[in-house]
């Protein structure tokens, strides 16, 4: 027998290995603790935190944000644009629209403890008034726009021309017309259609809901609660085309409620009591539906080409691919904070802040992102065709 001469080279090469390793394996156990591993299902966590259920997706809200400033506020939001993150535009629907029920507000933006009784009162009761106010960064009203309360019908929709350098002020009334102001709403540029009178025409339209620009200067109009058609006109108003029926057909529409484009120039079109987004060429010929969806409110191309929308049947912000697949979505039903009841309209300030048209709560909530949010579940600046 030979004595052993102790520990060779390739043995003492193994330790050092094997001591590699378990110190790199502690560290990657270390690491997990603080950002957990791709679980085996594959799914990736929304959230670092532990536990909660994900109710304002990637966003917490702002509490008390919204301050109405008049006492006894009782109107549903019907659209939220933002001009700069301490100027947003709001248009209000009025007395007329009010739930039964549904919260009020003192001038301080405290909910009270009174609920809404406004939509049970006599038709000669109703008010139709402060329906485009514009709320700074602490969500006080700082424009009142009633001066042209008289001329409205009902606000829908706000927009302002991203190729406009005036940034005029679009307003897509219900109460049958489109009109353009300043943006400081001192003048009306523009008015197309007639107050009180439907129709369907090249100068008259019946509920319209939706406006969408192009780069050259032509508009489209969703047209809209009761007609079935999206109409194209010049810079000055001047009717160019259309495309669309009524029914459930595919290109036809019942209730086309908002319209956006993607950088191919499709359009994209909330087809609202048909349950589906519908897409058409940029001359208006259908190419394909997005169907089971439950009631489309919103729709938004976002810069990273991808399709936001609001449902206010299923009370959530859903975010597709172009191809039509559910990539994400969050939301709740509800009036409590962050909870939404008709989720109407949406927009986003540079920061990311999101603003929200909670419309049969009576008001517009703010949400920032959460620290650490996942960037792919917050809704990014929308998408607007580049200048020729």
């Amino acid at each position: 027998m030979t004595k052993s001469k102790g520990l060779n080279s390739v043995s003492l090469k193994g330790i050092i290995i094997s001591g590699i390793v378990a110190v790199g394996l502690a560290a990657c156990s270390q690491e997990e603790v603080s950002e957990p591993a791709v679980p085996e299902s594959g799914l990736k966590p929304l959230s670092l935190e532990k536990g909660g259920m994900d109710q304002t997706g990637p966003y917490e809200v702002v509490e008390g944000w919204f301050k109405p400033g008049i006492d006894r506020w009782d109107q549903p939001p019907t659209a939220v644009l933002v001009d700069s993150s301490d100027r947003i535009f709001v248009a209000f629907a009025g007395q007329q629209m009010t739930q039964p029920g549904s919260l009020m507000y003192t001038a301080d933006g405290k909910v009270m403890q009174e609920r809404s009784t406004t939509s049970e009162l006599p038709a000669s009761e109703k008010k139709q008034i402060h329906q485009i106010v514009v709320l700074n960064g602490n969500g006080e009203i700082i424009e009142d726009w009633s001066q042209w309360n008289d001329v409205f019908g009902m606000p829908h929709a706000l927009s302002i021309n991203p190729y406009d350098p005036e940034r005029h002020l679009w307003v897509v009334d219900t109460g049958h017309q489109v009109f353009k102001f300043t943006n400081d709403g001192t003048e009306m540029v523009l008015h197309l259609g007639e107050k009180g009178v439907s129709g369907w025409s090249e100068s008259h339209f019946n509920m319209p809901s939706s406006i969408a620009f192009l780069p050259d200067g032509t508009f489209l109009v969703a047209d809209g609660y009761v007609n079935g058609r999206i109409v194209k006109f010049d810079a000055d108003g001047n009717y160019i085309s259309e495309f669309g029926s009524k029914g459930s057909g595919p290109g036809q529409f019942d209730l086309v409620h908002a319209i956006t484009m993607d950088d191919q120039g499709r359009i994209y079109a909330a087809d609202r009591r048909n349950h589906r987004i519908q897409v058409f060429d940029r001359d208006g010929n259908f190419i394909e539906e997005w169907p089971s969806l439950g009631s489309p409110t919103k729709v938004r191309i976002t810069e990273d080409q991808k399709l936001w929308v609001t449902d206010a049947q299923f009370t959530r912000f859903a975010k597709y691919d172009l191809n039509g697949r559910l990539l994400t979505y969050w939301g709740t039903q509800g009036d409590g904070l962050g909870e939404f009841d008709n989720l109407h309209s949406f927009d986003v300030d540079t920061s990311g802040n999101l603003y929200v048209g909670d419309a049969w709560n009576n008001r517009v909530q703010k949400l920032v992102p959460k620290a650490g949010a996942d960037p792919l579940r917050l809704i990014g600046q929308q998408y607007f065709l580049p200048s020729d």
